[in-house]
């Protein structure tokens, strides 16, 4: 079984891979039977040299590989025929805008492997950048609350090495007394979590932060069953919930009228209350002022998320009253943190977290017969159809 690690070729350019040096390196000491090489490239955080000082083939050429691991889309023309392939798709919701590209897959017959569908069997994901995420999104929207009230100047993340830098950027900050509210249970919450605990920040629970004011900041966390209640007064279910939230209805807004600054971290499924609406935000006692929407659902359930943002220009404003977009720091206006590709801008520490999962996980299963059923569960494209598990994407192949 032959390896490649493939050049990131998708514009904005992505510096994150699968493996660092080192882990390739532990790879290869883990699986002496597979052979791993290196697709050079002049973006990747980690450069070329670094993969040749460990004794690895560097080339222009991987065709003669196997398995091709990579992070984003891969451009059509540069897709090989009948490899198998492992990268973030962004088909498994039918993007319109990578319809093609799983046609294309399933034309060149490419086994297809989605990280986003590398899942135990309970449906938890197994990787991803999520804790990356969680961290920048978080550290980026006390980035907005220093420039926009003039408070202090955080650097951008990109131009710290590493997530120890951010964190000694962070303890050179005094926070104003806000209310913080953090949404989300998962990887992007602990990462945004880990954030606001370095910060010293204190966690209240939900009964004290809606009853109370504070002499200092705190921050409360809250899950799915905090900010949604049933339709018909009856006690929710978080399980039924996530079968069918159709029977609930939000019940954010008594967080939304005691919270200043919000950092959405939660996973948005299909059919499920809108957290807030855009006539929600209009309402008197509406207090949120700064939103970090890591999350980041477009015109969803925080009704503030009317784009998404970019690493260049992090952050806008939204006004409520004309429901359109304003200067980040107009007075009045939801500053809004809205960049969908947070990650990327700590690519060393992303790609080291990436790596460890991977190597647990994904490349022991092409070596145990796939005991855990982890490649079954992934695989997207097989003999150039669609995978059982995944026929329900045929209407979207189709164009229907």
């Amino acid at each position: 079984m032959k390896f490649a690690i493939i050049k990131e070729r998708k514009n904005p350019p992505d510096r994150r891979v699968v493996f660092s040096p080192e882990k390739l390196a532990e790879a290869r000491a883990q699986f002496p039977h597979a052979e791993f090489v290196v697709e050079s490239s002049n973006i990747r955080i980690f450069p070329d040299s670094a993969y040749k000082a460990m004794g690895f083939t560097v080339t222009e050429d991987v065709s003669d590989c196997d398995v091709m691991l990579g992070v984003k889309e891969v451009p059509i023309e540069n897709l090989i025929p009948n490899k198998k392939y492992f990268y973030f798709s962004h088909t498994i919701k039918k993007q319109p805008y990578n319809r093609k590209l799983l046609k294309a897959m399933l034309n060149k017959n490419i086994e297809m492997y989605d990280h986003e569908t590398i899942i135990k069997q309970s449906g938890a994901r197994l990787i991803g950048f999520g804790r990356y995420a969680g961290l920048v999104g978080a550290y980026n929207g006390f980035r907005a609350l220093g420039l926009r009230d003039n408070l202090f100047n955080l650097p951008k993340v990109e131009t710290l090495a590493d997530l120890n830098e951010v964190k000694a950027e962070l303890d050179k900050i005094t926070l104003p007394n806000i209310k913080i509210l953090l949404s989300g249970t998962g990887k992007v919450a602990q990462g945004a979590k880990e954030i606001l605990d370095h910060l010293k920040i204190k966690e209240v629970s939900d009964a004290l932060y809606l009853t109370s004011e504070f002499t200092e900041p705190v921050y409360c966390r809250v899950d799915v069953m905090e900010y949604n209640k049933r339709k018909d007064g009856k006690v929710g279910d978080k399980w039924a919930f996530y079968k069918d939230p159709t029977a609930y209805k939000s019940n954010f807004m008594p967080y939304a009228k005691e919270t200043d600054f919000f950092i959405a971290g939660h996973f948005y499924g299909n059919n499920a209350p809108y957290l807030f609406t855009r006539e929600d935000a209009k309402h008197p006692d509406f207090r949120i002022n700064l939103v970090a929407d890591i999350s980041c659902d477009i015109d969803g359930p925080v009704a503030s998320t009317i784009r998404a943002s970019t690493i260049a220009n992090p952050f806008y404003g939204y006004d409520a009253q004309t429901e359109s977009e304003v200067a980040f720091d107009a007075s009045g206006a939801i500053t809004v943190m809205a960049v969908d590709n947070l990650p990327c801008e700590l690519p060393k520490d992303a790609s080291e977290g990436f790596g460890d999962m991977f190597l647990e996980h994904v490349i022991p299963a092409f070596f145990n017969n796939d005991e855990r059923g982890i490649l079954k569960r992934a695989k997207i494209t097989e003999n150039g159809k669609l995978t059982e598990r995944f026929a329900y994407l045929q209407d979207y192949v189709d164009g229907n």
